[in-house]
């Protein structure tokens, strides 16, 4: 069996810089961690320990002192999304602080008519600056992938700290099942293709 040799990604071919970027000189967007993904219908595959990652990180943005953004997913009252209720809150191990702003959304892309681009530059954090944005949060596959592709449409530097998110199995067009392990690999994948970079754990990025 001959072996399979990857190709080469669409940032190498147009020459964008694959270095992960100093957190001290990004902002974190958290995105959707809400109880929602931790039980229910909506519940993930290592939903836990993406978040438990996910406060480490967090953690250690609040620590370098940058700016942290929170994105909620609202879909309306009632919905497993629903923000005035408990399974729509943002999880406690990751709670807003005080003075961290929140930004309310509808679509995956966390960008996409809401006021998340407003906000962080009001936070000074300027695309036309080159600014870097570390994400994570749920799901990978979705919400985190979608707004690694607006932040870069919009000229920031998007990089995704692959424990900090989860995923779930799906079915696939084929009727076999996608399990969560891959699904989650092909959206980093897709993301490393163009959009961003990808770090395994909040750990890969200097301080």
């Amino acid at each position: 069996m001959n072996a399979i040799h990857p190709s080469t990604t669409l940032r190498d071919v147009i020459g964008l810089d694959n270095r992960p970027p100093r957190l001290a000189e990004s902002a974190l967007i958290m995105i959707d961690f809400q109880n929602t993904y931790r039980t229910g219908v909506m519940a993930l595959e290592g939903a836990e320990e993406a978040l438990a990652a996910a406060a480490r990180l967090l953690e250690r943005a609040r620590a370098a002192g940058i700016p942290v953004v929170h994105v909620v997913n609202d879909g309306g009252e009632g919905s497993p999304y629903d923000i005035r209720a408990h399974i729509g809150a943002v999880s406690d191990e990751v709670a807003p602080a005080d003075g961290e702003p929140v930004v309310v959304k509808q679509f995956p892309d966390s960008f996409h008519a809401t006021v998340l681009e407003r906000t962080l530059r009001d936070l000074g954090v300027v695309p036309e600056d080159g600014a870097s944005l570390v994400l994570a949060g749920f799901m990978t596959h979705m919400c985190v992938g979608h707004t690694a592709q607006g932040a870069f449409h919009l000229g920031y530097r998007p990089t995704v700290v692959a424990d900090a998110t989860a995923t779930r199995a799906l079915p696939a067009p084929d009727g076999s099942v996608l399990p969560a392990a891959a699904l989650q690999a092909a959206a980093l994948t897709t993301v490393t293709d163009l959009f961003g970079t990808v770090v395994p754990t909040a750990d890969a990025l200097p301080v």
